[in-house]
């Protein structure tokens, strides 16, 4: 149970510290900022296993924070992109309504 709780508690920091780093219109509140850093956690724990052989994210250390916020900033980058196309397709959208409008 003391681990699901380190987890929480380091994923709400790590996600808090990325978007701080990346500022602008991202999703949710805490609980999402939370569950950002935890996958933030596992995709940048991963990434450094694969890129230099890192142990991964393994304990409260600065390594296990940096891994840990590189990877909820490059979700937020995926995000981002994801919804800027989206975004991008609604504005047209938009404005042929207005320019038919009487």
């Amino acid at each position: 149970m003391g681990q699901i709780i380190g987890w929480i508690i380091f994923g709400l920091i790590a996600g808090a510290i990325a978007k701080l780093l990346m500022p602008g219109k991202d999703p949710g509140g805490w609980i999402v900022t939370m569950l950002l850093g935890i996958a933030g956690a596992l995709i940048g724990g991963w990434i450094g296993r694969a890129v230099w052989g890192s142990p991964g994210v393994t304990g409260w250390d600065p390594g296990s924070f940096g891994l840990a916020i590189a990877g909820a900033i490059i979700l937020l980058i995926i995000y981002r992109m994801a919804v800027g196309r989206r975004s991008s397709s609604a504005v047209t959208d938009r404005g042929d309504r207005g320019r038919w409008a009487a």
